[in-house]
């Protein structure tokens, strides 16, 4: 007859390991040591992108409009279709199949991108597979569930482990500035992570930064907190105040490393056929941000403008335009007394 352990009504029963669940359900649980026993045989996760981006990750990767974000997205997926380890982006992977969902650019936008004058083609690697929303076939009921339906499909299909989301305004039709749209969201992407043995780099964009004076924060993000709370890592795109074609990127969240106290200076630039990120040095963010009383003044000119052209726009329109709040509208508007 099998052992029983009797204890009292209330006592703690001790030294007695819980029995294993009979059936599949939502919670799991297992010894810690028996966590490190099952880990041992899972592959160590290689680094995607340098620091910012590991193997089993669902990363985000933000950037102000016309910044740079979906330049350095396409440089990341051709090293890691390649297996180029180089630089401070290199893929420490195998080469292996990427899937890049790019509706940002059209086919000739892209060529123009990746070409000397529509010449000279830049020659990607056949593991660079990028996908593009056919807009013969958009006039669904429900468009996102369709749009998730068939990138499901894709994945069944081709197997293939590495998705770049460019951007994720186009997995919903609403706005993703509001945790209420960005959540279930994440959600669905984390749910793709774990099924499919993913890793996904999410492309997300920045609103009208109050202040160009101030470091980028996860505050930055559109739906800032349900985006950064589910995502394994993050890092961004800042403009340098120094030179018009400079950039830095900085990192914000990471779980496979540290995450560094400096940023990383870029020149945007072409190089022959390919435009993308070269990397310079690391340096401190505030070395690229404006000054602030620069920045002050830049905003009351700006305010000013807006006012003179359209007299009739409430202290609201003028922010949202200006990239303030209402009350700094007020405060500037007041000062000059317009």
């Amino acid at each position: 007859m099998e052992f029983r352990p009797v204890t009292k009504k209330g006592a703690t029963k001790e030294n007695v390991a819980p029995a294993s669940p009979s059936k599949v359900g939502l919670l799991v649980v297992k010894t810690a040591n028996q966590t490190i026993e099952d880990a041992k045989l899972q592959a160590i996760p290689n680094a995607l992108c340098g620091n910012f981006w590991y193997e089993g990750e669902v990363s985000i990767l933000f950037a102000d409009t016309n910044v740079g974000k979906s330049i350095l997205s396409v440089q990341i997926a051709d090293m890691i279709s390649r297996g180029d380890a180089r630089g401070v982006f290199g893929c420490q992977a195998k080469a292996q199949y990427i899937l890049y969902l790019d509706f940002e650019l059209s086919d000739k936008q892209f060529e123009k991108r990746y070409s000397v004058d529509y010449q000279k083609h830049y020659l990607w690697d056949k593991r660079f597979l990028r996908v593009k929303i056919n807009t013969a076939f958009t006039d669904f009921d429900d468009f996102e569930k369709q749009l998730f339906f068939e990138i499901e499909n894709l994945l069944v299909e081709t197997s293939i482990k590495i998705l770049v989301v460019d951007n994720i305004t186009y997995l919903k039709m609403q706005s993703t500035e509001s945790g209420k749209e960005a959540m279930p969201l994440m959600k669905h992407l984390t749910r793709l992570k774990h099924q499919f043995g993913l890793s996904l780099l999410v492309i997300a964009h920045t609103p009208k930064r109050l202040n160009p004076s101030s470091p980028l924060t996860f505050n930055d993000l559109a739906g800032s907190k349900q985006l950064s709370n589910f995502a394994d890592s993050i890092f961004c795109i800042g403009r340098s105040n120094q030179e018009p074609d400079l950039r830095y990127v900085k990192q914000l969240k990471a779980r496979s490393c540290a995450v560094s106290e400096e940023v990383w200076v870029c020149r945007l630039e072409k190089q022959h056929n390919f435009l993308g990120f070269n990397f310079l040095e690391t340096n401190f963010e505030q070395n690229h941000l404006k000054p602030k009383n620069e920045a002050k003044n830049e905003l009351m000119e700006q305010v000013s403008k807006l006012r003179d052209d359209h007299p009739d726009w409430p202290y609201q329109k003028i922010a949202d335009e200006a990239g303030t709040n209402k009350m700094n509208v007020k405060r500037i508007l007041d000062r000059l007394k317009l």
